[in-house]
């Protein structure tokens, strides 16, 4: 179930890059789909399918004892790997390559599954890490959405092409306002 589960998030997550302008701009779908092209969106589209994962994870492994912290550590991976991939290779390239920003993308689905899969495989971990892994993992959802809506004025969250942030940095978005305002 590995390599079903890398290979369906790594797809879902990539759809979910352009589900946002498919859907013409709909807020519901900004919720689980990259709105922008910064650093948290990327985060979010990796997020998103492995939340949708889970709903078929959490029936085959829910019982077992590490379920929560082999979920939460593998999403609180995707929130670490992501801004480490793309900022350490553009600290040398000094801007974003499409082919290595994919190569991460899926570096990323890749290592998240296989945290989730070591946890699930290894001896239970004491129940007080189980407990504080559930706090993780609901603070890891929020933050999935609020700051989708509420976006932080940082780096992660700041649009490369707009130089805005969350909905606003959607380019079409942008222009379009750009546009009414005349």
């Amino acid at each position: 179930m590995l390599y079903i589960g890398i290979i369906f998030i790594a797809i879902i997550g990539t759809l979910l890059h352009f589900t946002y302008e498919w859907s013409r701009h709909n807020k519901f779908v900004a919720i689980f789909s990259a709105v922008n092209e910064s650093t948290w969106e990327h985060i979010k589209i990796c997020m998103t399918p492995t939340f949708l994962w889970s709903l078929y994870d959490g029936y085959v492994y829910g019982l077992n004892a590490n379920y929560f912290i082999g979920k939460s550590l593998s999403l609180l991976a995707i929130i670490i790997l992501i801004p480490i991939l793309f900022y350490s290779y553009t600290a040398f390239t000094k801007k974003s390559i499409l082919v290595i920003d994919v190569i991460c993308f899926y570096i990323t689905v890749i290592c998240s599954n296989l945290i989730f899969y070591h946890f699930i495989n290894t001896e239970p971990i004491p129940f007080i890490y189980t407990y504080a892994s559930r706090i993780l993992l609901f603070f890891e959802i929020c933050a999935y959405i609020f700051l989708t809506f509420n976006p932080l004025k940082n780096f992660l969250f700041k649009d490369p092409i707009s130089h805005k942030y969350g909905l606003s940095g959607h380019t079409e978005i942008d222009h379009h306002n750009h546009n009414h305002k005349h």
